[in-house]
């Protein structure tokens, strides 16, 4: 559509006038994202930080991949795990960051419903994904600190490519029957979204029906998925650090403890701000405070996870002076 819209001086009621130019009884074929603000200069600088941070994020993430492929020493399933976290990430932020930079350039923030649910369902099979190789990671640690004579064995790098590869088909197929019940919802206008990208809530309030149904459907996968997960990161940890407790040597605890701190940074990060956006009972909440929350899983976590793994990893550290040496 050609038409511009000046957002610059009053959001909803520039919004407002251009539902009603093209709102009809019609479904919804697009829809615009309300985003973070109508200004100018908050946009371009909005954007400006933003790409730095995509940046930044696809230099950390790839940086990684590349070290882990090119050091013969890194060459271990904690590692492995690690890179395919990286690239996990990569494409995680790349569901979401393009279309969040291209519409801050805009005034009107479209985005097709195919694009939409399109963008829905990659962000969430990804951020799924992310939380199942995150479990993995924890019994990688849970076997090398408790059962380090069997590590090997057990965590030979055909496991590694089945548990990478069973994580994404679980990721991936997860969400599949809540979002087509979402998308065969009927939307006939409003179609602005108070969001900057297609998410549940903001889905659920545009439809013209309130389907308890597919609310609690979506409610009930989440939180399997989120609490399983999490279970099991805390009983793998708990014999960890059952482990570790019982070790003589002070210098054996500090480095197992060294070798889960990262995980478990991470871990916090990424599945707090998770749950706190999709283990809440379904209802109204507060869309500038799921904006933020949002920016922290969407846009922060994937660029501090490299930083954290690389600035905490002495192993990773020496490894990746001894490739930039190398070149």
């Amino acid at each position: 559509m050609a038409e511009q819209l000046d957002l610059s001086q009053d959001a909803p009621k520039a919004l407002g006038a251009y539902h009603s130019q093209h709102s009809t009884l019609h479904p919804v074929t697009f829809f615009i994202f309300q985003g973070f603000s109508s200004k100018y200069w908050v946009q371009r600088g909005l954007f400006f930080l933003f790409l730095m941070n995509y940046l930044l994020t696809l230099t950390g993430n790839i940086a990684i991949i590349l070290i882990i492929r090119a050091e013969a020493e890194l060459q271990k399933p904690m590692y492995f795990l690690l890179g395919h976290l990286s690239f996990l990430e990569i494409w995680y932020t790349t569901s979401t960051m393009p279309n969040l930079l291209v519409g801050l350039l805009q005034d009107v923030k479209r985005i097709s419903f195919t694009g939409c649910f399109a963008q829905f369902y990659f962000m969430f099979s990804l951020g799924t994904t992310e939380y199942f190789n995150l479990t993995v990671m924890g019994y990688d640690r849970f076997l090398a600190i408790c059962k380090p004579l069997h590590y090997h064995k057990l965590m030979s790098s055909q496991t590694c490519l089945l548990l990478a590869l069973s994580c994404w088909m679980a990721g991936f197929l997860w969400f599949v029957a809540p979002i087509i019940m979402i998308s065969q919802l009927p939307f006939c206008g409003p179609n602005i979204i108070n969001h900057y990208l297609c998410d549940r809530g903001p889905l659920m309030d545009l439809s013209c029906q309130n389907d308890y149904v597919t609310e609690v459907t979506f409610f009930i996968f989440g939180t399997v998925l989120s609490l399983c997960n999490f279970l099991l990161i805390l009983v793998t940890y708990a014999y960890i650090i059952s482990t570790i407790l019982r070790m003589s040597s002070a210098t054996g605890r500090k480095k197992a403890f060294s070798t889960c701190a990262s995980h478990l940074t991470v871990v916090s990060m990424f599945f707090g701000s998770v749950m706190f956006m999709y283990l809440r009972p379904p209802g109204k909440h507060s869309f500038p405070m799921d904006k933020l929350v949002s920016l922290l899983y969407t846009v922060v976590t994937p660029l501090l996870n490299p930083l954290i793994y690389a600035l905490r990893s002495k192993e990773f550290k020496q490894a990746m002076w001894k490739v930039l040496h190398k070149k």
